[in-house]
């Protein structure tokens, strides 16, 4: 034995001198040992001190070793037992095993045999004692993070609620100058003027996305089965609608039904085709295709485009809250809607990544559980 504390182990055997032979072996080896050849007796001092681990025969007048690990472990859950036997059946090894016990000894033993069974149970009491500690660390830590993530959309929901208000003032305001002073106001005012105005009505869009991405933490599921390739053409003919001076090559595949919040998961679809043409406006023969695929017990949809593209390196940032890869000259936006689409999918139990390859396009997956 290892270690500056002896393991307390509880030896339990109807035969006084075998039970006596052991204490004695097992002390001698570092273990701290108690032993009975009463059951009762055992179980009475089991629930006044602490033993890891009961070594009980299986034969035994008034309860029987199976019978005394069950008393034994609603006691002490966290105890260990091995159960000795002089009858070496397969029988006798998978009652013991259905009892609780982690192993079993044969009669007469030997100390070479016995040891390393010791420490075997031992070892696995350990592990599980860990496990659950672990188990309880990370329920603590998850709630303390469920926590702090609570405290944060409450702080994001309050901060951008209270700016919005000032803005909306600042914005009217600044209009109601342009329009009625601007015949008074020298250019270069008004150039002044125009910038607290663009200023102003881009944060007023930053304090919305804000407060759209807050409203997601408090916004309960209502899951129900979605036809994907309805929501898909119902987004795709607001855009078509809204880009008639383009010619964009969409192809929609075959799109399965999922189960989830229909109105997020049409948020999703809208972020993702939108940005495929808008990223494809450069391009001569703008292409956007929508599909999907089935993977390791997921569907996977993809919307796939030929447009910009970006730097893999930065892919990371994708989808956090205002980041963008491409300046706000070159494409309008406020870098909300990824990290809106990312929270969506996660909430439904899936993922979302991306490729691509600047200058070559992008592909966005998301996957939703079959």
């Amino acid at each position: 034995m290892t270690g500056s504390q002896a393991t307390p182990i509880l030896i339990v055997d109807d035969e006084a001198e075998q039970m006596r032979a052991l204490c004695n072996t097992l002390r001698d080896h570092g273990y701290a040992t108690a032993g009975f050849t009463d059951g009762q007796a055992a179980l009475a001092e089991l629930r006044g001190v602490k033993f890891d681990l009961l070594l009980a025969d299986l034969m035994m007048p008034g309860i029987d070793g199976i019978a005394l690990l069950q008393a034994a472990r609603d006691i002490d859950p966290d105890l260990v037992g091995i159960i000795m036997t002089g009858e070496g059946t397969i029988a006798t090894a998978v009652a013991a095993m259905k009892a609780g016990a982690l192993d079993y000894i044969l009669k007469p033993f030997k100390l070479s045999i016995l040891l390393p069974v010791l420490e075997r149970a031992l070892a696995v009491r350990n592990l599980r004692l860990e496990n659950v500690e672990l188990g309880r660390r990370v329920r603590e830590r998850t709630m303390e993070l469920e926590a702090a993530n609570k405290e944060l959309e409450a702080f994001s929901y309050s901060v951008a609620h209270d700016l919005r208000g000032p803005l909306t003032v600042i914005v009217a305001y600044t209009d109601t100058l342009i329009e009625d002073c601007s015949s008074q106001l020298t250019a270069e005012v008004r150039e002044l003027v125009q910038a607290i105005m663009s200023g102003a009505e881009r944060m007023v869009l930053l304090t919305d996305g804000l407060l759209r991405l807050a409203r997601l933490g408090r916004q309960p599921l209502s899951k129900h089965p979605v036809d994907i390739a309805a929501v898909a053409r119902e987004v795709l003919e607001e855009l078509l609608t809204a880009n008639t001076a383009r010619h964009v090559d969409v192809r929609i595949g075959d799109l399965p039904d999922a189960v989830g919040d229909q109105a997020l998961l049409k948020q999703v679809i809208a972020n993702l085709l939108s940005n495929a043409f808008k990223f494809t406006r450069g391009r001569e023969r703008p292409l956007i295709e929508m599909s999907c695929r089935q993977q390791h017990g997921e569907n996977v949809y993809f919307v796939r485009d030929n447009g910009a593209g970006f730097d893999m390196q930065k892919a990371e940032q994708l989808f956090g809250a205002f980041q963008r890869l491409h300046g706000a000259d070159q494409y309008e936006g406020t870098g909300i809607g990824l990290s809106i689409a990312a929270r969506i999918i996660q909430r439904h139990g899936g993922r979302i990544w991306a490729e691509a390859e600047p200058g070559q396009g992008a592909t966005f997956h998301f996957s939703l559980p079959v």
